[in-house]
């Protein structure tokens, strides 16, 4: 073995103890396509837990880390102080290219339209929604290699998601897989290997501009005929909803195509790999299956999905010591706070029977508290549900490749192999 050659977990830890305080980025997306992040958040924690950093992304700009469980909560919940308007990730939206939609409103416009799409994520339509989803799932699974190599993300965690999405919007399933693309779209950094060299934000507007295009055609379609109980239709009819103008349609359907996307599917892939990395927890599950609930809770505190969300001060205000001035981007790294080791017991194990096992942050807190939490739950209790039916091992058979981006917190890729039964 070459004595110079550090483990990476050893050689990130010295990185981030080694760098000075102030030098500290965390919103660079290298850390997170490296998974090298976590030290970075560990020593914010412990020695600067409100932490201004200033990136050399200049729509980014300056911001503060805001890096434990309950300071986040603190901002989260108080948003007349911490404004959603007008985004949710650190970079300022260009000036041509403004995308409201109601994650990022302030009331009374957030609650307004945020009305007009729950009932679609009510229990009766989940229950309505989840013989679907389990014949689906099904599918996928009984579709699925045996004995070769394959990629988990393309085959089942894409697929899943992007089915389940495509029926909530009424959209063709043959074109499903648009929606997994709109969404990389959406949230790559402009130099993410998603787009071709150097067109980052030219290609963002031309495809997102396609994708508003054909959801304008599906619009025309429902607003010309009576109310149906799909996105579409109930944006086109809703009050709050119906005169959008075209951007403000387009932010709406790139934030119920990310969150019904993007952070479901790196939730069920996250699933496959901490339970490889945790044999014990793995044979618990097998063991009982009724842990199955309490392991999708634990997964997604684990995974965290969205690693951040992004307020903007309205008013000069204290947090943990700092003046936090009026116009200052503040992200709440809900990554961070999920390890908190104050508040969370051994925070970075993956323990599927962990006491208060929902005692996290990946869905948000107050008034922007995630609308579809109960969907991510449901689909990720029927997948496992069904693989346990048929599947007594899944071998992860190499490292996963990380999203280059701080604010998704996902996978492109996760080699595994299901194992001939003898």
């Amino acid at each position: 073995m070459d004595d110079g050659a550090l483990d990476p977990k050893l050689a990130a830890r010295e990185a981030a103890y080694a760098m000075p305080l102030e030098a500290i980025n965390p919103a660079n997306p290298e850390l997170f396509r490296t998974n090298s992040f976590w030290p970075y958040f560990e020593r914010l924690r412990k020695e600067d837990p409100v932490h201004w950093s200033v990136s050399p992304v200049e729509a980014v700009g300056g911001y503060w880390s805001v890096t434990r469980y309950n300071d986040i909560v603190a901002v989260d919940t108080d948003h007349e102080s911490f404004s959603s308007e007008p985004a949710i990730a650190l970079p300022d939206p260009p000036a041509d290219f403004q995308l409201p939609m109601f994650i990022a409103m302030d009331p009374p416009r957030h609650e307004q339209q945020r009305k007009t799409i729950a009932p679609i994520v009510s229990g009766p339509n989940l229950a309505h929604l989840e013989p679907l989803i389990r014949e689906r799932a099904g599918t996928i699974l009984d579709e699925l290699p045996i004995g070769e190599e394959f990629d988990w993300v393309d085959k089942v965690s894409i697929e899943l998601t992007s089915m389940t999405l495509a029926t909530l919007f009424d959209f063709p399933q043959a074109d499903r897989r648009k929606l997994s693309r709109w969404s990389d779209v959406a949230t790559a950094p402009p130099n993410s290997p998603v787009f071709e060299p150097g067109r980052g934000e030219e290609q963002r507007k031309q495809e997102l501009f396609e994708c508003v295009g054909y959801f304008g055609q599906l619009w025309n379609e429902r607003v010309n005929a009576p109310p149906k109980p799909d996105l579409i239709s109930m944006l086109a009819h809703g009050e709050a909803t119906r005169n959008m103008d075209r951007m403000e349609y387009l932010g709406n359907l790139v934030l119920l195509i990310v969150g019904g996307n993007d952070t479901t599917r790196n939730t069920i892939t996250g699933s496959v790999l901490a339970l490889s990395q945790n044999p014990e927890q793995d044979r618990l599950l097998r063991a009982d299956h009724g842990l199955i609930p309490a392991m999708v809770s634990e997964t997604i505190r684990w995974q965290t999905p969205l690693a951040y969300m992004r307020r903007t001060a309205t008013r000069d205000v204290e947090l943990g010591g700092k003046l936090i001035r009026k116009g200052e981007k503040v992200a709440m790294w809900y990554v961070s706070g999920n390890r908190d080791e104050t508040v969370i017991e051994r925070p970075d194990d993956f323990w599927i029977e962990r006491p208060r096992v929902r005692q996290h942050l990946s869905f948000g807190f107050g008034i922007h508290r995630c609308v579809g939490n109960r969907l991510a739950e449901l689909q990720l209790k029927i997948i496992w549900e069904e693989i346990l039916k048929r599947f007594p091992k899944i071998e992860v058979t190499g490292p996963p490749t990380h999203v280059y981006s701080a604010f998704v917190k996902g996978y492109e890729r996760l080699p595994v192999v299901i194992p001939k039964r003898n």
